[in-house]
């Protein structure tokens, strides 16, 4: 079964879907490309990158194998992170380089995904009594860092705070503030976030 994709290159949307139909509805009014050779990736690649297209649509029938193809446009950085939750059901979110943010970083060598995840959220958040509950899914956004162009590709986990720790932001990522925030106020703070971190609650079922 094919899956669709969403690259955000500066927060904005590629989306790569096998059918016309799977097109969400947000996305409707963005520029469609079916089955784009290598020119039009890269074209549409850049244009995305700075600004000159808002969104686009790349349709094909093997989205996993275009998925592939872009991906090697960059250089690909795997991470894990988690949206964690209290007994009190309030979300964790840190406050980091001026946006809203879930804990999340790179993929050590030999280190599989979960355990990464666990590891990532003590080090950034200081929580280590934490239940790795289930996957929600995986995201992908581009960055650019000592002028090499990155593409994380970032696994999330639903995980459970159980323990009585208290919150020790991780200073040196540049994290200056963490907040338990309660369901009905999320809308509030991920104003201030970056869409692929929105589109993790979104598919954990949280209306934001």
């Amino acid at each position: 079964m094919q899956k669709d994709t969403v690259i955000y290159l500066n927060e904005r949307p590629l989306v790569i879907t096998a059918t016309h139909q799977g097109i969400p509805a947000e996305f409707k009014d963005a520029v469609l490309y079916t089955e784009p050779d290598a020119a039009t990736i890269e074209s549409v690649l850049q244009a995305l990158e700075t600004g000159k297209s808002e969104a686009a649509i790349f349709i094909h029938p093997d989205t996993e194998a275009l998925v592939e193809t872009v991906k090697g446009y960059f250089n690909v950085l795997v991470a894990a992170g988690g949206l964690i939750t209290n007994p009190e059901e309030e979300v964790l979110l840190m406050f980091r380089r001026g946006k809203w943010d879930l804990p999340k970083g790179k993929q050590d060598e030999g280190e599989n995904l979960e355990a990464a995840a666990v590891r990532e959220v003590a080090e950034e958040t200081g929580l280590h009594t934490i239940a790795l509950e289930h996957k929600i899914g995986e995201t992908f956004h581009f960055y650019t860092y000592k002028e090499k162009r990155i593409l994380k590709h970032t696994y999330w986990y639903k995980m459970k705070f159980t323990g009585t720790e208290l919150t020790i932001p991780q200073i040196e990522e540049d994290i200056i503030d963490i907040q338990w925030v309660k369901p009905e106020h999320l809308g509030k703070y991920l104003k201030f976030s970056y869409q692929n971190i929105v589109d993790v609650f979104v598919k954990e079922g949280y209306a934001v």
